[in-house]
């Protein structure tokens, strides 16, 4: 009887078209089914109320404490040079002289007629206790002494005159003199910086004028020193605020007993505002949306999306003015990957890096 049954074409074709739809469907149904069972790989953050410091930044330039160019009071030549380059000398140090040879020899001519002089006082004066010379005489050697003392200060200040000494600590910059050159008034010889203090003058806006004051501490950076903070206070504040830029100057000082830091250098300045006690959560884990901020909050093993006002920002961080409460599990790793009412897998549990 079997071998008498004969398929339509229509059947056998219904038969093929049923066999291609199981294929091709049956296999993604099950993947789709599959994926749906995957957990998302999260990272969650408990928020919390913290410290959380508002900050003023700033740019300033580097200023030596004290800085001079030295240069020559007279006309001469340059008869010793004591120091080089870069060298670093104490307050009254000898750095160089100028050609002195007339001014010693008039100094040590003055200085035995001087000698001289008082033997002839000492000797009129005992006389005249014994009333052998006049009281004339006598003044008119004391005169004399006076006037050959005044010859010698007037003379010791022509030598003072041809000898460049550092007036206080510091560094000294390029030397700009050989020996035998000729020096004329006005000549740079080289410059001094007393650099082991670092004054900062930089500028604030106007609006947070009330927030500064004398003695407070201020932290600053360079690209000199990558990742090395400067800690400073400041010193004084200017008595003016600029018409034009709206800006109040402000001059900080900062110990730099290692010389690190040089006349000049451009810094970035951080100057703490005030500090809130507020939520804060890391910056990674805000969701924009338009002009609106969401966040995923965890419940029972899935993610809810949540919109958060945002207040104050710092680098990675910012303040949850609403939206969320303390003890709220936040994800700030995987994001990207879910979306409202999807199931995850908590990794890991972070707290807040300020």
């Amino acid at each position: 009887m079997l071998k008498g049954l004969k398929f339509s074409p229509l059947i056998i074709a219904a038969i093929a078209f049923i066999a291609l739809i199981v294929y091709l469907y049956l296999p993604k149904e099950a993947i789709q089914q599959t994926k749906s069972q995957v957990l998302t790989p999260v990272t969650v953050h408990v928020i919390k109320s913290e410290p959380f410091p508002i900050t003023i930044e700033a740019l300033g330039t580097a200023k030596a404490n004290e800085s001079i160019a030295l240069t020559a009071q007279t006309t001469d030549t340059v008869q010793s040079v004591e120091f080089d380059d870069g060298d670093i000398v104490k307050r009254g140090q000898l750095l160089l002289t100028l050609n002195d040879n007339e001014e010693k020899a008039r100094l040590n001519d003055l200085d035995i007629n001087l000698q001289e002089a008082k033997r002839q006082l000492n000797r009129i004066t005992n006389l005249a206790k014994e009333s052998a010379a006049s009281e004339q005489l006598l003044d008119e050697q004391q005169a004399k002494v006076k006037s050959l003392k005044a010859q010698m200060d007037v003379v010791t200040a022509q030598l003072n005159e041809l000898e460049i000494r550092a007036p206080f600590d510091g560094v000294l910059g390029v030397r700009q003199v050989s020996l035998g050159a000729l020096l004329k008034p006005g000549d740079l010889v080289t410059t001094l910086d007393d650099i082991a203090i670092i004054k900062l003058d930089f500028s604030i806006s106007e609006s947070h004028l009330p927030t500064v004051a004398i003695g407070q501490l201020i932290q600053a950076t360079s690209v000199a020193y990558p990742g090395e903070v400067f800690e400073g206070e400041i010193t004084s504040i200017a008595s003016r605020v600029d018409p034009i830029t709206r800006s109040i100057p402000i001059r900080a000082s900062i110990n730099n007993q290692q010389l690190k830091l040089r006349p000049g250098m451009l810094m970035q300045i951080e100057l703490q505002k005030t500090v809130l006690q507020t939520l804060v959560l890391p910056e990674q884990s805000l969701v924009p949306v338009e002009d609106k901020q969401f966040v995923f909050v965890v419940v029972d093993g899935a993610v809810i999306r949540q919109e958060v006002v945002v207040g104050k920002r710092k680098p990675g961080l910012v303040q949850i003015i609403s939206g969320l409460s303390e003890g709220d599990n936040v994800v700030v790793e995987g994001t990207l990957r879910l979306r409202d009412g999807s199931k995850i897998r908590v990794l890991s549990t972070e707290n807040t890096k300020g």
